[in-house]
């Protein structure tokens, strides 16, 4: 049941709130850093080689260790989202306002561009990753695919994190939503590249930004 609430200024600039943006902020800078360097990392070893079996299963699991990580420091600040999808699917039912979801949603693009940016910088201009459908498959149904895993994702958040008659899970949640992270990775990495995330996918419609991926190997920016 949709139970949108716009919020006010006051409570999206209060200090809780603050510091809840830039929990998001780090989180998500943290996850991005760990996830995307692990994919420069085997592009690294492989000398730019396409991501076989053995890589797809390693970069899933980097990403699924870092997400658990993310959600677990700032699970009691912000609520640990690191997702603007999943920010969004909090939003609709109700679980923030609007307005601050808004506020996470600028915290969550700035830390993957920061990490973006870091990582760049650290391995000496090694390109970052991005996200593409893969050869043989339309934009459609690398959307679809998104869709399904992106679902399955924020379905998760609400069934663990987000759902009050569960009580606290403690770091049952964490691991859940890494975990499915993780699996959705395997499952789409080599077709749509397994985003399940915008503020990972959105910079590269900007001319020398940054993105990640799962999925391909490390190309140029335009």
């Amino acid at each position: 049941m949709v139970k949108l609430a716009f919020g006010s200024c006051g409570d999206s600039f209060s200090a809780t709130s603050v510091r809840a943006y830039v929990a998001e902020f780090i989180a998500t800078l943290l996850f991005v850093f760990a996830g995307v360097g692990s994919a420069i990392a085997y592009g690294k070893l492989t000398d730019d080689g396409a991501l076989d079996p053995a890589g797809l299963v390693a970069i899933a699991i980097a990403h699924a260790f870092a997400l658990f990580v993310g959600v677990a420091i700032a699970a009691n600040i912000s609520g640990g989202h690191l997702n603007p999808a999943v920010t969004f699917g909090l939003a609709v039912g109700g679980h923030i306002t609007i307005l601050t979801g808004i506020f996470y949603w600028v915290a969550q693009l700035l830390g993957s561009t920061a990490a973006c940016f870091l990582l760049k910088f650290v391995t000496h201009g090694k390109a970052i990753p991005t996200h593409g459908v893969a050869a043989g498959m339309n934009e459609f149904e690398g959307v679809v695919m998104e869709i399904v895993i992106t679902f399955a994702l924020v379905y998760t958040v609400y069934a663990t994190a987000a759902d009050p008659k569960k009580g606290s899970l403690g770091t049952i949640a964490p691991i859940a939503i890494g975990f499915i992270v993780g699996a959705n990775i395997l499952a789409a990495g080599p077709f749509s590249g397994g985003s399940m995330n915008p503020a990972r996918s959105s910079e590269a419609a900007s001319p020398g930004s940054c993105t990640a991926t799962c999925s391909s190997r490390p190309t140029s920016q335009s």
